[in-house]
């Protein structure tokens, strides 16, 4: 696996733990910014051609 790979599939992992201490805080503004931006690094993967199988999406 490529620096490339491994740095957006850990962005992704870390971004997808985020997104759930927002959640179960119930911080709904940041909830929000945290699904932009796991959307955003969805898109870039998969437009370098970086399979998502084995990160689970929220």
């Amino acid at each position: 696996m490529d620096a490339f790979t491994a740095g957006i599939l850990q962005r992704i992992q870390n971004t997808e733990a985020d997104l759930d201490r927002a959640r179960a805080a119930g911080d709904d503004f940041l909830a929000e910014v945290e699904q932009a931006e796991l959307e955003d690094l969805q898109r870039l993967a998969t437009e370098h051609g970086v399979r998502l199988g084995a990160v689970s999406t929220a």
